[in-house]
């Protein structure tokens, strides 16, 4: 038995009997549908799938990978504590100014730190200010060809029993044709497989959005 095909219909159900959004939410998916990148949105149902995690590890520190116009983080930074933290890492001032904004609406400003700049460079500063195994979740969902590096620099800053969560695993199903070859397909067929292979971790690869694996760090 396979995972079930989702119809327009069925995906509609879904969210009609499962989706739980704010207002601030809503309004800031619906606005980011409108940009020419809309399409590097999570779904809803993924942010709250997200959201659930962070409620069920007890997740007090989270690093964030790739934060667009803010919807991933907002889900996570409702589920944490007043005194939890998330570390957003982009590069991108213009559409974190939107998140930033949305965030504040949310009231849940104080528990983000955005912080702009090469990622990898931002990962090897937060290895040296926190050290290493201090961090509870981790999400990537950036550029496709470094997540491999991402993925490593986060799991030296995670603590044993935390989770990593890697976007677009499955990427529109590119993984699994032969003829592509891209530079971001084939980053992703070797991140997946590192992942089979890593025992390091316990790993879950779920249909979910376009892919999400769950690495259980050992």
């Amino acid at each position: 038995m396979k995972a079930i095909q989702l119809t327009e219909t069925l995906y509609d159900y879904l969210i009609d009997v499962s989706l739980r959004e704010t207002d601030v939410q809503r309004r800031l998916r619906a606005y980011t549908s409108t940009l020419e990148r809309a399409r590097m949105q999570i779904a809803p149902e993924q942010g709250q799938f997200m959201q659930w995690l962070v409620r069920l590890t007890g997740a007090r520190r989270i690093v964030e990978v790739g934060t667009f116009t803010g919807y991933s983080a907002l889900a996570m930074a409702l589920a944490l504590p007043p005194d939890g933290r998330l570390i957003a890492c982009d590069i991108d001032p213009v559409h974190t100014a939107t998140a930033q904004q949305y965030w504040q609406e949310a009231g849940v400003s104080d528990r983000i730190e955005l912080r702009l700049g090469p990622a990898l460079d931002t990962l090897d500063g937060l290895i040296t200010e926190f050290g290493r195994n201090k961090i509870d979740l981790a999400f990537i969902d950036a550029d496709k060809t470094a997540h491999l590096f991402y993925y490593e620099r986060l799991l030296e800053m995670l603590r044993p029993g935390g989770v990593i969560l890697i976007d677009n695993t499955l990427w529109g199903g590119s993984v699994a044709d032969p003829a592509a070859h891209d530079a971001d397909t084939l980053a992703i067929r070797g991140l997946n497989l590192l992942l089979r292979d890593d025992d390091r971790i316990d790993l879950a690869h779920l249909p979910v959005g376009d892919g999400l694996a769950l690495a259980l760090k050992r």
